[in-house]
C-alpha cells in the first residue's frame, strides 16, 4: 500500500477536532475516514459527512465479516472504522485519517502497524479546563468527569509516534502539517511513490 495511515488522537478540549479540520483544508491529498455509526442524525447531520448513518442489523452484519478496523458501542449506539475503504483508498495511493481515541489507535495498530500516531495535548490541565467552560455545552459535573478522563487518556501519549501541543492553534497546524510532510519523505515512501525514478537513478 503506498498511502499513509494517520491517527490523531487528544482528549476532549485540546483541539483535535479543529486542527483536523484545518489540516483537510490545507491538504486536499489527506482523505477523512468516516465512521459508521447506528445512531440517528442529529439536526444538520449528513451522512457520508459526519458519519454513515445505518441501522443496528446492517451493522452487525459488517462486524460479523469483519469489514471493521475497530468498533465499540458507546451509550447504547455503535461506532465503527471501515477497514476495507481504509485499505482501498491506501492501495490506490492516498492518505487517509482516523479520528479516534487511543483504545481505538491500539486497535488500528494491530492491522496496520506502520501507521503514524499524533497526539494532540493542551499546554496545561488549567487550559483544558477553560477550553471546555468555553463551550457552554457541559455542567460542572460533566466537565469535572471529563477532565478525570483527559488525565487518564494522556497518559497514553507515550504510544504515539509525535506529540502537537496545542497553545496557539496556527502553530500546532503547522507542526501537524510537518509531520504529514515528513513522512511522505521517507525513504521508503518515496521509493513506492516513485519507483521508476529510483530505478533509473540507482541501477
Amino acid at each position: 500500500m503506498s498511502g499513509h495511515l494517520y491517527i490523531v488522537t487528544a482528549p476532549s478540549g485540546a483541539g483535535k477536532t479543529t486542527l483536523v479540520r484545518m489540516l483537510l483544508a490545507n491538504d486536499p491529498g489527506i482523505r477523512l475516514s468516516i465512521s459508521y455509526t447506528t445512531r440517528a442524525p442529529r439536526p444538520g447531520e449528513e451522512g457520508g459527512r459526519e458519519y454513515n448513518f445505518t441501522d443496528l442489523a446492517t451493522f452487525q452484519g459488517m462486524v460479523g465479516r469483519g469489514e471493521f478496523l475497530e468498533w465499540a458501542e458507546v451509550h447504547g449506539n455503535c461506532y465503527g472504522t471501515s477497514r476495507l475503504w481504509i485499505e482501498a483508498e491506501m492501495a490506490a495511493g492516498r492518505d487517509v485519517l482516523l479520528e479516534i481515541d487511543w483504545q481505538g489507535a491500539q486497535q488500528v495498530r494491530r492491522h496496520f502497524p506502520a501507521a503514524i500516531g499524533v497526539f494532540v495535548l493542551p499546554p496545561s490541565l488549567a487550559v483544558l479546563e477553560q477550553r471546555l467552560h468555553g463551550r457552554g455545552t457541559d455542567s460542572a459535573e460533566v466537565i469535572a468527569r471529563r477532565l478525570a478522563a483527559a488525565q487518564d487518556e494522556m497518559r497514553h501519549v507515550t504510544e504515539f509516534d509525535y506529540v502537537i501541543i496545542n497553545d496557539e492553534l496556527q502553530q500546532a497546524l503547522a507542526d501537524l502539517l510537518a509531520v504529514v510532510r515528513a513522512s511522505r519523505l521517507r525513504q521508503e515512501s518515496q521509493r513506492v511513490r516513485h519507483p521508476r525514478l529510483f530505478e533509473d537513478l540507482l541501477h
